[in-house]
């Protein structure tokens, strides 16, 4: 009977994380308000001179392409910023929007790891992040080549959801 007694709150505790833990998770699958609609009609100065920055225009270009939310003092986005690479070299458009960060900080950034987006904004207010409805970064949209949502992905981009993102190109493609 005194172990149980011991041992309960110690169960509880246990039984809370684990909550917590999947309560998170749950987290990263809550679909965007902005699935099946427009893309936020942001327009961003470039980061880098020899790219441009976002606009409407470049948001719904003709193609599906991805739209990746972005620090250099992200953590998680230097994990997932290889998966972005390897898509790059396959020929996916993505597109950056490097958020609440140092222009010098990002572009260093790029120098180091390599830079696998066609077009990159500045988002320095965050005011970007708020029309996309981000919960922080890393974030990457999907979009059709009308420029409406079709995907998102919350945490860093990893290889295991490439199979995912993968579909969800491929059914944006058809339309």
């Amino acid at each position: 009977m005194k172990r149980l007694v011991f041992l309960a709150p110690l169960l509880l505790f246990a039984g809370l994380v684990g909550w917590f833990v999947a309560g998170m998770d749950r987290e990263r699958q809550l679909p965007s308000m902005l699935i099946d609609r427009p893309a936020p009609a942001v327009t961003l100065p470039p980061l880098l001179t020899d790219r441009p920055g976002l606009d409407p225009a470049a948001l719904a270009a003709g193609r599906p392409q991805l739209v990746n939310l972005f620090a250099s003092w992200c953590a998680p986005c230097r994990v997932e910023h290889p998966t972005f690479m390897a898509l790059a070299r396959e020929g996916v458009p993505i597109l950056g929007i490097n958020y609440k960060d140092r222009p010098e900080d990002a572009i260093r950034w790029l120098e180091q790891l390599g830079n696998p987006y066609a077009r990159i904004g500045t988002d320095r207010d965050g005011r970007a992040g708020i029309d996309w409805g981000i919960t922080g970064v890393p974030e990457t949209f999907l979009l059709d080549a009308r420029g409406r949502v079709r995907w998102r992905h919350v945490g860093p981009l990893m290889p295991e959801h490439v199979p995912s993102l993968r579909q969800a190109l491929a059914m944006a493609a058809r339309g």
